[in-house]
């Protein structure tokens, strides 16, 4: 007998950690966490690791301050952890963050790590605007981890995808 429940993609949208200023001459891009950051992106791993979340891919910004948040992943989670780094994560619009998740509807799980406003945004358009405003109130806070279930075979669509839990490093 054939399983007739339709897949589901285990979405992680995960935004980076905490980071400090541009120094003067500075580019964005090069900015990295501070220390604030640096201990929420370790529990945050530790928090994950602890309840058994290991995405199958984890697609992350090339800038600095994302790519810290995700290193502790491996360290906590697992060195074997599929990683690759996009830089149109930091560069490009909201539209990236569906095209990347459009093209990995194959897996059974994958993380985005990224930047505000297009992680925000993403979640407001996947779970609707009541139920984020509801979930995340005062924005997406640095370091949060939004968890979601999208159905794998549908299209780019508002509402879409159920909110599971939404984990934060002061837990």
């Amino acid at each position: 007998m054939q399983d007739s429940a339709p897949k589901v993609l285990r979405l992680y949208l995960l935004r980076h950690a905490r980071s400090g200023w541009a120094l003067p001459g500075q580019r964005d891009f090069d900015r990295a966490l501070d220390d604030v950051g640096y201990v929420d992106a370790e529990r945050l791993a530790q928090i994950a690791a602890d309840r058994g979340i290991r995405p199958e891919r984890i697609l992350c910004s090339t800038a600095v301050r994302c790519r810290e948040t995700a290193e502790p992943f491996f360290r906590t989670v697992s060195e074997n952890l599929d990683i690759r780094y996009i830089d149109a994560l930091y560069s490009g619009p909201m539209s990236v963050y569906f095209d990347l998740i459009d093209a990995h509807r194959h897996l059974n799980s994958l993380m985005l790590v990224g930047h505000n406003p297009m992680i925000e945004q993403l979640l407001y358009r996947l779970i609707g605007d009541d139920a984020a405003h509801e979930a995340m109130p005062h924005g997406y806070p640095p370091a949060g981890l939004s968890i979601l279930d999208l159905p794998a075979a549908a299209p780019e669509d508002d509402e879409t995808a159920t909110l599971v839990s939404i984990l934060l490093p002061n837990q």
